[in-house]
């Protein structure tokens, strides 16, 4: 891989703007990261996943209960709430669909039925931001609770992996949302909480003021690392491409193993839609920006767009990843 220019010691640098999630992507994958943050216009993702829908539908059901009037936090306004914002993406059919409904709805009342409707939240879907001398780091934390003169991040887990105590020790979006909160509301905020819906678990860490900033320096790291390479990519693919430039993954864009792009969660037959790929970059490009295979590649959305991560997992439908 081709080393990336670093700014001058002493040299003013722009302040690198990113969510953890961005950070997380640069870790994982730096093709997946050209993929979802530079590339313009973005190449097709393949269709939704399942797993996702129920997350998001629970998440969304969730801070919709919080919002509504003291009295109607009640197990079943969070039933309700959930059946009304059902996303049914993904799934293999509606039957498929249904039985995920019945369960998803069963979570939340089954949760909400654990919680104090009278402890309001500090925040519900509440966005925090805080800067270094190297980045402004912003995220949406699903709750922010008051716990005597400290503040705790909670963040809901819908996933059928149980969750240990590492899980929240070793998140880099908990501590950067933790010093965020900390920055924006002005009070101490340690404690970082997973609440893992299926097990009823709740898994904490409590950070100490060294434990957030080696998470803050890592952040920063990762930070300089993305930022000198999105430079380098504005560089040249902002330019006209040389002769012979190639382009990371199938020119086309064109599906691989027949995946449909259907948005929706059971189309009658398979939708057809225009398919975008991958820019087309140079050499130099492809390697720095290349891609990390592994078992994590089956569960990408740009796989099709990937011949290495293709090769090294297996492809999964939409629904595999429901506990099932």
């Amino acid at each position: 891989m081709n080393a990336v220019q670093l700014p001058l010691e002493g040299m003013p640098r722009r302040l690198y703007s990113c969510t953890p999630s961005r950070l997380n992507t640069w870790l994982d994958c730096r093709r997946r990261y050209r993929f979802t943050y530079l590339d313009r216009p973005a190449p097709s993702k393949g269709p939704a996943w399942a797993h996702n829908s129920v997350g998001a539908s629970v998440h969304n059901a969730l801070a919709g209960w919080w919002r509504e009037p003291y009295e109607r936090r009640t197990p079943l306004t969070a039933a309700i709430l959930l059946t009304n914002g059902w996303i049914a993406e993904g799934f293999r059919d509606a039957e498929q669909s249904g039985r995920w409904l019945q369960r998803a709805r069963d979570l939340v009342s089954g949760y909400v039925a654990t919680l104090d409707p009278s402890d309001d939240p500090v925040g519900v879907e509440r966005t925090v931001a805080t800067r270094t001398k190297v980045i402004a780091v912003s995220g949406r934390i699903d709750r922010l609770d008051r716990r005597g003169d400290e503040l705790v991040v909670v963040d809901y887990k819908t996933g059928r992996r149980p969750l240990t105590q590492d899980d929240a020790r070793s998140s880099l979006a908990l501590a950067v949302y933790a010093v965020a909160a900390s920055t924006v509301m002005r009070t101490p905020c340690r404690t970082v909480e997973l609440h893992h819906l299926p097990t009823g678990e709740i898994v904490e860490w409590r950070h100490t003021d060294e434990s957030l900033a080696r998470h803050v320096g890592r952040a920063e790291d990762l930070a300089t690392e993305a930022a000198a390479a999105d430079e380098r990519y504005r560089e040249v693919v902002a330019a006209p491409p040389p002769r012979g430039s190639r382009s990371s993954g199938p020119a086309g864009g064109a599906a691989a193993g027949g995946r449909s792009a259907a948005g929706g969660g059971w189309p009658s037959a398979p939708v057809e839609r225009q398919s975008v790929g991958p820019a087309a970059v140079p050499a130099e490009i492809d390697e720095l920006f290349a891609p990390n295979p592994g078992p994590i590649c089956s569960w990408c959305d740009f796989r099709r767009h990937c011949p290495e991560g293709q090769a090294v997992a297996p492809e999964r439908r939409p629904w595999d990843g429901l506990a099932e």
